[in-house]
């Protein structure tokens, strides 16, 4: 993925838009342009977040 699309994603308000982090279904929470990160964390319960590569996620499409 790329920054330009990660922050589309953050910017939109529905959460219809699927992302992966290593196989695993994320919300993308922040993105971080200077050092092309992304603060994440996983779908669902729990709330523990993590920092990552941008271009280590990945947009599912259906």
């Amino acid at each position: 993925m790329d920054v330009q699309r990660a922050k589309q994603i953050v910017s939109t308000p529905s959460s219809d838009v699927e992302v992966q982090f290593n196989g695993v279904s994320v919300w993308i929470d922040q993105v971080h342009e200077d050092s092309k990160t992304a603060t994440v964390h996983l779908r669902g319960p729990g709330e523990e977040r993590t920092e990552v590569g941008i271009e280590d996620l990945k947009e599912v499409t259906h």
